[in-house]
This record gives structure tokens, C-alpha cells and sequence, in this order.
């Protein structure tokens, strides 16, 4: 995390441990979030009544996907590389309303966009994807897929947690239904924090299936005995939760902001891009797969990499020893890079490789 996101937190939570409300009102606390929205909003360029404030992007998708009233009999789209959370909810909820979930398959990770398209039809009531998947890094085209999913009367929900602060996002020229992120990834956040974007149309028409002392328009004046919701998505930010978090993903955001996410685009999107051509290279490595879709229109900061005939969680393991940070992901090792990292960390990672691999 950045310093001053840390260092936020921090004073923030060291003024409640020691003056408790004396520096935390009631005013304080209704507009804890303003600061996350206002950078939320202009990071995807969207409006500040589009945006909640949630804990994280699981809890944002549930809170959605409770909220639509979908028929039965009614499909949603998806693949089977997805990171559960996004279908999860979706297969949770089709249990209680008799619906089709639909997965694309994928191999070896990434999933042929005409066969995710082919599952689509007049019956498709959403397409749930992530924008950049967890595993091999591979990047969905937003705009094909939500003018799909529109083309037959359906919505488009984006999770972004891989690709928001590495890959510019814009909700309105792709025309994005709904958008989720968690803090602790692209946008270097701390873990207890992720954006919701709903888009004005769609929010004017759900009803939160979750509600609580912060869902109406002024929080504080703690009337039960009627519920108006607040206007817009703020109305999906329902209770206390890790203020703290929020603060901390505000300052993160901005620091990005401030650095540039054309930049931070361009410079990471460069390291996967060298780093592949590193190992396709490099003759003393073994025969290795690259899972990462090597079109740049089709990857973003992730490299996943996959060692044939060798043990690839071993290879994960022993390269965190070596403190070249990776993850193991579809029999396959995964490198993400950040605006943190260099060329020298590229020519670290392969000497690495060497030494493991050797």
C-alpha cells in the first residue's frame, strides 16, 4: 500500500481509540465515505450517486444479484475460469429462483469469447465476468459483452478487482451496467473496502435486498418507523463496516490518480509484455506454456506461465523463497506486476527461474 493510505488509516483509527465520537460525530460518520466515492466516481468516470462504498467486491455482486427480479427459468452467463464469488452468488440465488447458469469453458484458463457469446440468448438475464480473470490475466473485451448482453434484454456485471487502477476503466463509453472492485488489488487498498457502480438507470429500478440505518437519505435521524431509501446506489451502503478501509482506499485511489492511470496502464502492461518475451526467450528454461493471452487487447498486469513436466505449485513455492512474490493458479505460475515494480525485478524473476528450474 502507499504510504499515505497507510498513514490514514492509521490517524484515523488512532482518533477513534483514543476520543471515541469526540472526533467521530454523527456528521463525521455520514460522510466517512465521500472521500472513496468522489475518487470512485472519477476513476470510472461515472457519477457520485452511482457509486457505494461496500466492504468488499463479493458483497457487492451479492447485494445486486439479490436485488434484480429475475424470473425463473431465466439464465445467467459466465465461465468456469471465474473467481468463485463471481458465480457463486449467482448460483446461490438460482437455487431460490429456479435459474440457468451457464458456464463457458475454458482451456487452460481462458475462455474463446464466441463460445461465451453462444450461451447467450433472449432468456440471458446477466452476463457476470471479471474484466481481467484472476488466473492467467486474460482481458474481456466490456464493451462487446455489454452491448451482447443488451442486445437480448439482459445486463452486463463487471468485477474489476484485476484490472481497476491497472487498466482504465470507463463505465459510460462501455456502457457498464454494474461494476465491483475489492480495494486490496490494482488499487492497492487494504483488505475491508471495494466500490459498487450501478448505473442511474438500473439503480433507480432495484430495491437493496439489505437494509439498515444507513440505507435512507439522512442516516441520523434513526426513524423505524418508515424506510425511505436513499437516492442512487447509496441506498446499497446499509451499516457500520471498517471505516477505516474506506479511508485507506480513498487515499490509495488517489495516489494512483495522481501518478496517472494512463501511466500506470502503460507501465505495467509493459512489463507483461517483456517479461513474456523474457521467458519465450530465454533458452536455459524449459519448455513453458504461457496461459496469459499474448494479444495485448487480451492481458493486462498478469503473466501466468505454466512449466511442462514440472511440478508448478513446487515452483511457486520455491520462488517466494527466493522473494519473487508469485501465486499458483491453473497448474500454472502467475507474475503480477504493479507500478512498484521494474525492469530489474523482470531480470530477477527469470534469474530465479533459472535457479528453481536448474
Amino acid at each position: 500500500m502507499p504510504k499515505p493510505a497507510i498513514e490514514s488509516m492509521i490517524e484515523f483509527q488512532m482518533k477513534i481509540a483514543s476520543g471515541g465520537t469526540i472526533d467521530f460525530d454523527e456528521t463525521a460518520e455520514t460522510e466517512v465515505f465521500e472521500k472513496a466515492r468522489d475518487e470512485a466516481a472519477r476513476m470510472l468516470g461515472a457519477r457520485r450517486n452511482e457509486i457505494a462504498v461496500v466492504s468488499s467486491a463479493t458483497e457487492g455482486i451479492c447485494a445486486v444479484a439479490w436485488s434484480l427480479k429475475l424470473s425463473p427459468g431465466s439464465n445467467v452467463v459466465s465461465t468456469d475460469a471465474e473467481f468463485p464469488s463471481v458465480v457463486y452468488p449467482w448460483m446461490r440465488l438460482g437455487e431460490q429462483k429456479s435459474l440457468d447458469i451457464r458456464l463457458a469453458h475454458s482451456h487452460d484458463g481462458v475462455v474463446d469469447e464466441a463460445n461465451l457469446e453462444k450461451l447467450v440468448d433472449d432468456r440471458t438475464a446477466v452476463i457476470s465476468i471479471s474484466h481481467v480473470e484472476y488466473g492467467t490475466g486474460q482481458r474481456f473485451d466490456l464493451r462487446r459483452l455489454a452491448e451482447l448482453a443488451h442486445s437480448h434484454g439482459a445486463i452486463v456485471v463487471v468485477d474489476a478487482t484485476q484490472s481497476a487502477g491497472l487498466v482504465p476503466l470507463d463505465v459510460r463509453r462501455d456502457v457498464i451496467d454494474v461494476l465491483v472492485s475489492g480495494s486490496y488489488k490494482g488499487l492497492l487498498g487494504p483488505f475491508g473496502a471495494g466500490i459498487l457502480y450501478i448505473s442511474e438507470k438500473l439503480g433507480e429500478e432495484l430495491t437493496p435486498s439489505l437494509a439498515g440505518w444507513r440505507s435512507t437519505p439522512t442516516p441520523y435521524e434513526l426513524d423505524a418507523t418508515r424506510l425511505p431509501f436513499a437516492q442512487g446506489a447509496k441506498k446499497f451502503e446499509y451499516s457500520t463496516m471498517s471505516y477505516a478501509s474506506a479511508v485507506g482506499l480513498a487515499e490509495s485511489m488517489k495516489y494512483i490518480r495522481e501518478l496517472g492511470y494512463e501511466n500506470a496502464s502503460a507501465h505495467t502492461m509493459s512489463l507483461t509484455r517483456k517479461f513474456l518475451s523474457m521467458l519465450k526467450s530465454n533458452q536455459k528454461l524449459p519448455e513453458n506454456i504461457p496461459l496469459t493471452p499474448e494479444d495485448e487487447r487480451r492481458h493486462a498486469s498478469i503473466a501466468s506461465i505454466r512449466f511442462r513436466n514440472r511440478d508448478n505449485s513446487a515452483i511457486a513455492r520455491r520462488l517466494v523463497e527466493h522473494n519473487i512474490i508469485v501465486s499458483q493458479r491453473f497448474n500454472g505460475v502467475r507474475f503480477s506486476f504493479h507500478i512498484y515494480n521494474t525492469d530489474r525485478d523482470l531480470v530477477n524473476a527469470i534469474e530465479a527461474l533459472d535457479k528453481v528450474l536448474a
